[in-house]
């Protein structure tokens, strides 16, 4: 496509501000000016996000975990291995055209070309995957079409949402690619996607203003029983 994407390499943040983060990303286009954002961050404590649509008895409380629900679908994800990433795509970008699974294909290509550089050869899982019960799946035990299985596991998997605003994609890679090496995992997933879909990174700016709104938005929403226990 050789043009440019936003890139911000984020903190480690709480769960809940974490989704605010991301759900106000796609819903205010205008902080984008039209661009595909990728953005990579961590968790501040030890968290357990759950898919949009995903019963919270799914989830054992008083473990030790904050438990988010994700604006996104999918399973169960532990927040204590895994470097996690969004994917922010404007409306009318080309890969909105894309049908759902396939814009999982596409994405999870950038993860396995970030995969090689640590001699680790993932494959695709195919149409013949397993269609799993999502209102009780762990993300990282039941693969599904187009997620990343390496050594006979599910190495990488993503959720995303779909409005008229465009496309989030919410994703996940266990550290055990890097041996633990998160800041090395991430350069190289930015790395494979410049190269995947022939584009060049330039930093997102974050402005107070978006960062006030996503606190606000994370008060209001996602650090709330009302919206975490709705299911």
């Amino acid at each position: 496509m050789n043009e440019k994407w936003h890139i911000w390499r984020d903190c480690d943040r709480p769960p809940s501000l974490n989704m605010a983060l991301d759900e106000l990303l796609l819903e205010r286009p205008e902080f984008l000016q039209g661009r595909i954002l990728v953005r990579i961050y961590g968790w501040d404590r030890p968290s357990i996000s759950i898919g949009y649509s995903q019963k919270y008895g799914a989830v054992s409380e008083g473990i030790g975990y904050s438990i988010v629900r994700r604006p996104t679908g999918g399973g169960i994800v532990c927040h204590d291995n895994d470097l996690t990433y969004t994917v922010v795509v404007p409306a009318s970008h080309p890969i909105e055209s894309l049908d759902r699974v396939e814009s999982y294909h596409v994405f999870h290509r950038a993860v396995l070309r970030a995969m090689s550089a640590f001699g680790k050869h993932g494959e695709l899982s195919g149409s013949s995957a397993a269609v799993p019960d999502r209102a009780t799946m762990k993300c990282f035990v039941t693969p599904t079409k187009y997620d990343v299985i390496c050594e006979n596991r599910k190495m990488a998997g993503a959720a995303q949402r779909r409005t008229r605003n465009g496309i989030l994609h919410q994703g996940s890679i266990s550290m055990d690619v890097s041996g633990g090496n998160r800041n090395r995992l991430s350069e190289e997933l930015i790395k494979g996607f410049a190269a995947e879909f022939n584009v060049e990174f330039e930093d997102f700016i974050v402005s107070p203003v978006f960062l006030t709104e996503a606190e606000n938005l994370s008060s209001a929403k996602f650090a709330n029983d009302e919206w975490n226990k709705s299911r």
